[in-house]
């Protein structure tokens, strides 16, 4: 599907642990982020619809949780969720050649993917980390995404030794047409987080699941390990 791509400015420089690709934010328009497996009733695509269908001047929903100071470029490396009991490694994901997000493979299902065209976790702007709902042989590293609580802590190690720790404003599901990308994806605003995975009811073909559940997430802390 073809795309429209608008450069941001530059991203900040990397650190000696960042993938050397890592390009400045783009606008595809319309473009799908793909969950691209085998799930738990057999083969199919599930697909996060309009990834980075962005348009800049919407930082969000507000959110209550207290303003930590964002952090510089530093990729994460590791994920932890307490209360859904993840505990998972992160590793960098970009784009596949349709321009979608690409995901971990299959066979590393209990892995995380940090989508590298956007912010790093405790940058500004909103940080998007992906993960399969389950596979043919049961649950995956996001299962029970949908069962967070406002206020649940979410805490991101970094390369550079820094943790981000975030706390979730929000848990929604949304049709596959019908992601808020502008709450999504962005690099504008303060620091916060996304956890993506696939959720509602299994419709198999290309879709997979109907919906997104979408964990909205802002940073509260940052702290040494």
């Amino acid at each position: 599907m073809a795309s429209a791509r608008v450069p941001r400015s530059p991203a900040p420089p990397v650190d000696a642990g960042q993938p050397a690709e890592r390009r400045p934010w783009s606008v595809p328009v319309a473009v799908l982020l793909v969950l691209v497996g085998v799930f738990a009733t057999g083969a199919g695509l599930g697909r996060v619809s309009g990834p980075l269908d962005w348009v800049a001047g919407t930082a969000g929903r507000p959110t209550a949780a207290a303003a930590a100071p964002g952090l510089a470029d530093s990729r994460p490396v590791s994920l932890a969720v307490p209360a859904i009991r993840v505990s998972a490694p992160v590793a960098a994901v970009g784009q596949a050649p349709d321009g979608s997000v690409d995901v971990p493979p299959l066979a590393n299902a209990d892995e995380t993917g940090w989508y590298d065209r956007g912010p790093t976790p405790g940058e500004p702007g909103r940080a998007v980390i992906v993960g399969h709902v389950d596979t043919k042989n049961g649950p995956a590293v996001f299962y029970d995404l949908g069962k967070l609580k406002i206020g649940d802590r979410i805490e991101v190690t970094r390369a550079d030794g820094d943790v981000a720790v975030f706390a979730v404003d929000s848990v929604e599901h949304f049709g596959k047409d019908a992601l808020p990308a502008d709450r999504v994806y962005g690099d504008d605003g303060p620091p916060g987080l996304r956890l993506i995975t696939c959720g509602g009811q299994w419709v198999g073909g290309r879709t997979g699941y109907a919906d997104n559940v979408v964990a909205f997430a802002s940073l509260v802390d940052t702290r040494r390990p």
